[in-house]
């Protein structure tokens, strides 16, 4: 059996900013509606815990 597994890279079709969450959206098959949800209720409660993984993951994480 063949199985192409996906490859984390930042999108350039789904992005808002950086194409971090249609990445991640891309690689785990779901919307990336959901990521940016996730990404903007952790930086709620003060900011960091929500941007600073966006900001890890976006210099982490190569572009297509």
């Amino acid at each position: 059996m063949n199985t192409v597994r996906p490859v984390l890279r930042r999108s350039k079709t789904n992005r808002v900013f950086g194409g971090v969450c249609g990445g991640l959206g891309e690689f785990f098959g779901i919307s990336a509606v959901w990521f940016r949800l996730a990404f903007i209720i952790a930086a709620l409660p003060g900011g960091l815990p929500g941007i600073v993984p966006y900001l890890v993951l976006l210099i982490v994480v190569p572009s297509e």
